[in-house]
C-alpha cells in the first residue's frame, strides 16, 4: 500500500467497458537517456508487462541511481489520434501537491510562526475537537476527521459538473459537520479534508496565498520552472488525455476544474522537476535538522512496510508521496540509502493504483531489495 486516491470515496472499479475504452499501444518504448543494455531491456519488458496486464494507455518512467539512468516514454497520450507518449509532457501530479502545501508549513514552523503540536483551533475555527487536533496529526492523517471527497454529497456534486469551482471552505462544509471517526492521534487513516486546513493554515500564517508562498518558498528558490498550481482548468502543452470511470462510464478528465482538490491536488508537473523534487523531499534538504528527525518520529504504520510521516510516506526506504487524481496518477520517490530516484506518471487511475503497479514493476528490477509497494 503507497498510494491513496485523491478521492477515496469514489468507486474506482475496473469494468470490462473500460478495458476495452482504455485501450493499450504495444509498449514503443522511446529512449531519452541510456541504461545499460541488460537492464534497460529488463526494465522495457517490466513496464511493458504492467501496460499490457492493465491496459493502462500510457506512461513515463525516470529512475536515476549511482550505475543506471533510466527514462522511458511508453504507449499512448491520446486513445484517440493515437499520438505517442512523451518523456517530456506535463501532468497533474495529484496528491503530490499534498508535499508541497505541508513543506511550506514546515518552512513557517522553522521561521518560530508554529509549532507542529499546535491544535488547529489556534488558526481555522469551526473545526470539530479543533482544540485536541493538531497540525501534526493533521500532516499524519491521525486527525479522526472525514475526508470530504468522500462525502456522497461532494461526490454527486462534483460528478454532475467536473467544470465546478469549489473553494477550500466550501470542500470543508461537507466534511466538518460530521462526527470524528477516532480520538486524534490514535490510528492513521488518509484524509484530505486535514490538507485542506493546512492549506488555510499557511495562507493566515505567511499572509499571502498558498499558491503564492509555495512558488516565493519552494518553486522559485529549486528553480521547478515547469511545475504549476492552476487555479483553473488550463494545462500547458503538451500533455496526454487522462482517462477515469469514477461514476462507472469512461471519462476523458484532462480539462477537469482542480480546484476541488486545492491544497491536496491541483498542481501540474513534468518528470524532470518531479526528479528534483523527489530528490530534495526525500533528503529532507529543505527542513532544519530538527524538522527533519521529527518527519517519521510518530508515524503510524500504513501497512506492513509502510509509514505515513509529515507530509510525506516511507515504504521500504523508499520517501516520498504518490498521487491519483481523475485520470492521472503519480508516484516520486527517492531512495536515500542507495541514492536513487523514482518518478512514474500513468495518464488512467483505472484500475486502481496503476502508478504503483509500475513503481513496483520497475524496483523489483534496479532495487530488489527495496521493492517500492
Amino acid at each position: 500500500m503507497s498510494a491513496w486516491p485523491l478521492v477515496p470515496g469514489f468507486v474506482r472499479a475496473a469494468t470490462g467497458a473500460v478495458i476495452a475504452a482504455i485501450t493499450f499501444v504495444a509498449a514503443s518504448a522511446c529512449a531519452t537517456a541510456p541504461a545499460a543494455p541488460p537492464i534497460a531491456a529488463q526494465l522495457d519488458d517490466a513496464v511493458g508487462k504492467v501496460m499490457a496486464d492493465l491496459s493502462i494507455p500510457g506512461a513515463v518512467v525516470g529512475f536515476w541511481g549511482p550505475d543506471v539512468t533510466y527514462v522511458r516514454a511508453f504507449g499512448v497520450a491520446d486513445t484517440a489520434t493515437r499520438a505517442p507518449m512523451q518523456a517530456d509532457m506535463y501532468t497533474r501530479i495529484g496528491s503530490l501537491t499534498k508535499t508541497f502545501t505541508i513543506t511550506a508549513l514546515l518552512t513557517l514552523i522553522d521561521q518560530g510562526k508554529a509549532g507542529l503540536d499546535d491544535p488547529i483551533s489556534m488558526y481555522v475555527a469551526d473545526v470539530p475537537s479543533g482544540d485536541t487536533i493538531t497540525l501534526r496529526h493533521l500532516a499524519q492523517m491521525q486527525s479522526g476527521l472525514v475526508t470530504y471527497d468522500g462525502v456522497p454529497e461532494f461526490e454527486a456534486a462534483f460528478l454532475a459538473d467536473p467544470q465546478r469551482t469549489f473553494t477550500p471552505q466550501q470542500l470543508l462544509g461537507y466534511a466538518l459537520d460530521k462526527p470524528l471517526q477516532f480520538p486524534p492521534g490514535t490510528q492513521y487513516d488518509y484524509c484530505n479534508t486535514n490538507t485542506v486546513l493546512l492549506g488555510l493554515v499557511v495562507e493566515k500564517l505567511s499572509g499571502q496565498s498558498l499558491a503564492d508562498y509555495v512558488r516565493q518558498h519552494i518553486l522559485v528558490p529549486l528553480k521547478l520552472t515547469h511545475t504549476s498550481i492552476p487555479t483553473s482548468p488550463a494545462f500547458p502543452e503538451p500533455h496526454p488525455q487522462g482517462y477515469t470511470v469514477l461514476d462507472g462510464t469512461p471519462r476523458v478528465t484532462t480539462d477537469w476544474n482542480p480546484s476541488w482538490a486545492w491544497s491536496n491536488g491541483n498542481m501540474i508537473s513534468t518528470l524532470d522537476d518531479m526528479r528534483v523534487w523527489a530528490q530534495k523531499l526525500s533528503s529532507g534538504e529543505l527542513l532544519s535538522e530538527n524538522l527533519r528527525d521529527e518527519r517519521f518520529r510518530t508515524a503510524l504504520p500504513m501497512s506492513e512496510n509502510a509509514k505515513y510521516g509529515v507530509g510525506a510516506f516511507d515504504t521500504n526506504g523508499w520517501i516520498g508521496h504518490s498521487g491519483i487524481t481523475p485520470g492521472f496518477e503519480t508516484v516520486v520517490v527517492g531512495l536515500p540509502e542507495a541514492q536513487s530516484t523514482l518518478v512514474v506518471f500513468v495518464n488512467t487511475d483505472v484500475p486502481h493504483e496503476v502508478g504503483t503497479a509500475v513503481a513496483t514493476a520497475v524496483t523489483g528490477v534496479v532495487t530488489p531489495d527495496n521493492v517500492y509497494r
